[in-house]
């Protein structure tokens, strides 16, 4: 960009030596990258930035500088004498698409003599690069330059019907430009049109048809804001870039409008012209200022260095902000519509910290400190319990967090789901309920692909209202399905049952150091009749274990029996653990003893289980359900069971005697609570660990 100092001086009192000046302004950002004089002028070319539109003019420039050098910004006042015409008798200006142009402003000067302009304006024009035309275009020329916010004139009777339209071309319309070029027009471009055809591209160049000549005596003055992807996206198509098309580009300010249509109908009324009374200014939906909030307290955490709260005020007021005060130590500020890189509080310590200098700012590390942070004991779980279900043949998969509210109704959690106000679609409206949902999900994009085992484990949060409060819970989803491990050559693995997966979930409680669960037969809304199970633990549920409804798997278009559970982690973890206890390695052997039994059917091993226990036989170190039979030699109200215990002495090896004497007991108190009765021989058919 191309700043002359004698124009500058238009604006702010400048009393640097020129290397004092280049310094001041490469401190603030605008970093000059060479300077020539032309002349009594000296010219800088400055770096500007694509998101800092307000340094495309010479007003913008002197108000960063200014601000810099502690001094007060010039108003120039241009008078403005109207004839009593009105602007809206003589012209009507209507927006069709206000998303492309929310505002378009405009005046007419009327008995304007076109002519070469005065001196002052001829050497404004040339330090730009420009070559001066006439007293017209040369002065929508001098606004641009000088406030960065780009005007048109228009010869006013050539505009058909006295009428101005901003609307999308149509279809197969063109339009000559100043150029003389014939521009093909698509219906995404923005044009400014009379009653009949274009007049101009909007934001980018006007047409020839409409263009200010010798024989102009009434210009309309057009001053807008359009969209800057819209100007973007025509500007590149057609190949065109003006000084216009490149600061609508990146955006103009919006609120200056009328007051750059009115910054030139002064200086043609100064040349002759007539300026009609009262502005056009088409602003269906006034715009808003950004307001944010700065504290002096975040100044200092983000910088390191007190700063004077005036400085604070000082600063952003001279740049055009509006500080108000909020409470102590905070303001409220109003960020001006020419400031689009403003966006949050940081932004306005970034302002601050380049008018308070980098050099300023202390260059010490800030001493950090250290927290040392205690075990997250739910974290060492979580870790421990994925190295268990990995050691069981589960992989963890990650899943979204949202779910399809048809599929989650079929599961009926009957929690209430949260719903998602901006979902990224319909299927994905709703925060899960439930892991299973996002298991299955995986389970069948998985079978898709010709994959038959799939045992897969998710740790995670679901979501749901309770009493309308929105509850976050940590839940363990467990899914099981096909064969178990790598397939090999000597024939099929065996399949995955309820009781794999049941094992499973007692394993990890002994993992983590967690008393057994108890076990309960319920029905549940995910689970088959009859093959659904509570987990209980000190009287609470905490989870389910089951075979999937037929219902469930059809909506996944799964055919196969899909195993699954589902705990509650963030119950689970609240309750108090087992006390780790060293037990040293026996060096006496072992001596094990079966017993084979049939019981009633309605009698779990469960049960048995706790008789066992209450026993508390000294020497009895485990013992574990090793078979389970029922079929033709067995009435059918019975099941046979067959247990294996083991026995250890901690300093001797015991006798079989002894060992005897411990199974007599079981076996009588097992009589005696259930009513067994001992098998002697007998098949097995079917073995199965306890699982």
């Amino acid at each position: 960009m191309k700043i002359s100092l004698d124009w500058l001086e238009d604006y702010v009192d400048i009393s640097l030596p020129l290397p004092r000046l280049i310094e001041k302004l490469n401190m603030i950002g605008l970093m000059v990258e060479g300077w020539e004089e032309k002349g009594q002028d000296i010219i800088l070319e400055i770096e500007t930035y694509a998101n800092r539109p307000d340094t495309l003019g010479h007003i913008g420039i002197a108000r960063e500088l200014a601000t810099g050098l502690g001094l007060t910004l010039k108003e120039k006042k241009y008078s403005l004498a109207e004839i009593d015409h009105k602007t809206s008798d003589l012209i009507d200006v209507q927006i069709w698409h206000e998303d492309l142009c929310p505002r378009y402003c405009g005046t007419v000067v009327k008995d304007i003599q076109v002519r070469p302009s005065p001196e002052w304006l001829r050497k404004r024009i040339e330090v730009m690069g420009l070559k001066p035309i006439n007293n017209v275009v040369d002065i929508t020329n001098y606004v641009l330059f000088a406030t960065a916010h780009p005007i048109h004139a228009f010869d006013l009777d050539k505009i058909s019907g006295r009428k101005i339209i901003v609307r999308r071309a149509r279809k197969r319309e063109f339009f000559k430009s100043l150029e003389g070029v014939e521009l093909h027009l698509s219906q995404e471009m923005l044009v400014i049109a009379d009653e009949k055809k274009p007049v101009a591209l909007a934001g980018i160049i006007g047409g020839e048809e409409s263009a200010v000549s010798e024989k102009t005596r009434d210009v309309f003055i057009e001053s807008a804001y359009f969209d800057p992807v819209s100007v973007r996206k025509t500007s590149k198509e057609k190949g065109l870039q003006t000084d216009a098309s490149y600061r609508f580009e990146r955006g103009a300010d919006i609120a200056f409008a009328p007051h750059a249509a009115q910054l030139a109908a002064s200086l043609l009324s100064q040349l002759g012209g007539k300026v009609t009374r009262g502005t056009i200014d088409v602003y269906p939906k006034p715009r808003k200022n950004k307001e944010i909030i700065l504290r002096h307290r975040r100044i200092f955490d983000l910088l390191g260095v007190l700063i004077n709260e005036d400085f604070v005020r000082e600063t952003l007021g001279r740049l055009g902000f509006q500080v108000g005060i909020h409470s102590r130590g905070v303001w409220r500020v109003r960020v001006p519509f020419f400031r689009v890189d403003i966006e949050r509080e940081a932004d306005l310590i970034e302002e601050i910290a380049r008018f308070y200098g980098y050099d300023k700012i202390p260059a010490v590390v800030p001493p950090v400190k250290i927290v040392e942070s205690g075990s997250d004991k739910n974290r060492e779980r979580i870790q421990k319990a994925r190295q268990l279900l990995f050691h069981h043949g589960f992989d963890e998969v990650l899943n979204f967090s949202f779910s399809d509210p048809e599929k989650e109704e079929k599961f009926g959690t009957d929690r209430r789901a949260i719903e998602i106000r901006n979902p990224v679609s319909l299927k994905a409206s709703l925060l899960r309920t439930t892991l299973l949902g996002g298991l299955l999900e995986t389970t069948c994009w998985n079978t898709n692909r010709g994959i038959e085992g799939i045992h897969i484990f998710e740790i995670g949060n679901i979501y749901f209202w309770d009493r309308n409060k929105d509850v976050e819970q940590l839940f363990l989803g467990l899914l099981t399905t096909g064969p178990i491990g790598t397939p090999y050559w000597r024939g099929k693995n065996e399949e995955t049952d309820f009781f794999h997966l049941k094992g499973t979930c007692e394993a990890l409680m002994a993992h983590l150091r967690y008393e057994p669960f108890s076990f309960e037969e319920e029905e549940h809304s995910y689970f088959e009749e009859g093959n659904s199970l509570a987990l209980i633990y000190k009287g609470e549920k905490i989870g389910y274990v089951g075979l999937l409804k037929r219902r469930i798997l059809d909506s996944y278009s799964l055919n196969q029996a899909v195993y699954a559970a589902e705990l509650n982690l963030e119950a689970l973890f609240g309750k108090q653990q087992r006390s780790f206890q060293y037990v040293p390695v026996i060096r006496f052997p072992s001596v094990s003893r079966d017993l084979s039994f049939i019981v009633d059917r309605n009698i779990s091993y469960q049960d048995i289980e706790k008789a066992v226990e209450k026993l508390a036989l000294p020497y009895l170190e485990e013992f574990d359900l090793v078979d389970y039979f029922s079929g033709p030699s067995i009435p059918k109200d019975k099941i046979s069971l067959s247990v294996h215990f083991i026995y250890r002495h901690p300093k001797r090896t015991l006798l079989a005697e002894e060992v005897d004497k411990f199974q007599q007991k079981i076996i009588s108190h097992l009589k005696s609570a259930f009513n067994i009765q001992l098998r002697e021989g007998g098949k097995i058919d079917k073995r199965i660990g306890k699982n």
